[in-house]
């Protein structure tokens, strides 16, 4: 895979870094827990079709300022800036995860972010009949485990890279889980049921069936509160982050919903 396009903006003053990739319409994407440290299979099947547009959240992998954020109305404030900044407003947006969290909060406090969502797997609700895992009671090798069907895949995440310290990819994945854990911590209930009915766009909610951390059942509970129209999915086998367990099959999924950008209908023509 070819490296996207890089720059910053700056949120909170604090950097964040906005990677971009492919042609067509701009597509919106929030990276899961423990964000993006590389590009990956995921975002590139994305980009064979839509012109991909990564912003990294303050404190993911890529970005910074996290600490500044102390309450849920600091994230909320900090996500519309980032997706104001990086050209995404009125855009179609994908969350994962946490930056699925974030897309849900953006598009209930300004519903006129984005023109389509694609949450997977978000956070932001809360049952206790059956509550979310907590992934920041786990010791960082059990992760993998409790996060993919497969752990090999986020066990490589981890990883550094070639010619990368090992010592600063460990900062790199801990500030990322601190700064879910800023938002989340501790029972990852932030009220967002109470309003979800100002999310009207379309939208799609995926699921991993094997997902360990949320209940594939959320979807119900994210569908029953949304006043848009809203589709389930669910990708057989595939844990929370169905982005490293399934790439190509989430992101057709995804590209499915949507519909065909500009770029694909002038080629087809």
């Amino acid at each position: 895979m070819s490296a996207p396009a890089e720059r910053a903006i700056r949120v909170n003053g604090a950097p964040c870094r906005v990677w971009e990739k492919g042609e067509g319409a701009p597509l919106g994407v929030l990276a899961p827990f423990g964000g993006w440290p590389r590009w990956t299979p995921f975002l590139e099947a994305l980009s064979t079709r839509r012109r991909v547009i990564v912003p990294s959240p303050p404190g993911f992998p890529g970005g910074l300022g996290h600490d500044r954020l102390d309450d849920l109305p600091d994230w909320i404030a900090a996500t519309l800036d980032l997706l104001e900044g990086a050209d995404l407003a009125g855009a179609d947006l994908v969350g994962l995860s946490v930056g699925g969290t974030l897309a849900a909060e953006a598009a209930a406090f300004s519903p006129g972010i984005a023109k389509r969502l694609v949450l997977v797997a978000p956070f932001g609700l809360y049952d206790a009949a059956e509550p979310t895992a907590d992934p920041w009671a786990q010791r960082l090798e059990h992760l993998p485990a409790l996060l993919c069907a497969d752990p090999a895949r986020l066990a490589a995440e981890l990883l550094p890279t070639s010619g990368e310290d090992a010592v600063e990819r460990q900062v790199l994945v801990q500030r990322a889980f601190e700064a879910a854990a800023r938002l989340l911590w501790p029972n990852v209930e932030l009220g967002l049921h109470k309003r979800l009915h100002r999310v009207r766009q379309p939208v799609l909610l995926v699921w991993g069936s094997g997902d360990r951390v949320v209940p594939p059942s959320y979807a119900k509970r994210f569908a029953a509160g949304i006043a848009g129209p809203t589709e389930l999915r669910e990708i057989a086998g595939a844990g929370h982050r169905v982005d490293l367990d399934a790439p190509e099959a989430l992101a057709e999924m995804i590209l499915a919903f949507l519909g065909p950008s500009i770029a694909d209908r002038g080629r087809r023509s």
